[in-house]
């Protein structure tokens, strides 16, 4: 009779602690850029918004907050790997358009109630960061192999 030996399946080794570690501080790098991205996209947007052709202001400040808002939103939930990580773009980009369209003490003001673009960017940017937190809300979570 053959002796035939039972396959045993290789089962890898649960993950150390520089796993772990690696995962935490690729987590947090990720935060961090998403983070700088919403502000990033925040100060280009708020740069275009007064782009003119031909005498009259174009949109393309719109445009640019729109797919900067969801890249930036996709980007921090796909590193940080949690639900809440829309924020971290979208916070600092409320914060840099509530500032924006406050007079300061010299009377400048970079989003004025007369410039329909850098109004339509608030909207259309608000908009955006809210509809990708409520595809995050309604997504399920992604299981985690912790080992």
């Amino acid at each position: 009779m053959p002796v035939v030996e039972e396959e045993t399946a290789a089962v890898p080794p649960p993950p150390g602690w520089t796993a772990h570690l690696l995962d935490v501080v690729l987590r947090v790098v990720g935060g961090l850029v998403a983070v700088v991205g919403g502000v990033l996209t925040a100060v280009i947007g708020l740069l275009l918004s007064t782009v003119r052709a031909g005498g009259q202001l174009v949109g393309v400040s719109v445009v640019v907050t729109i797919l900067g808002a969801v890249a930036v939103s996709w980007f921090a939930y796909a590193t940080v790997g949690r639900k809440w990580a829309v924020a971290l773009p979208a916070l600092p980009w409320f914060v840099l358009m509530a500032v924006a369209a406050v007079r300061t003490a010299e009377g400048d003001l970079l989003v004025a109630g007369d410039n329909w673009v850098g109004l339509a960017m608030i909207t259309t940017g608000a908009m955006t960061f809210a509809v990708m937190a409520f595809r995050q809300m309604l997504s399920p979570q992604p299981r985690r192999h912790d080992g």
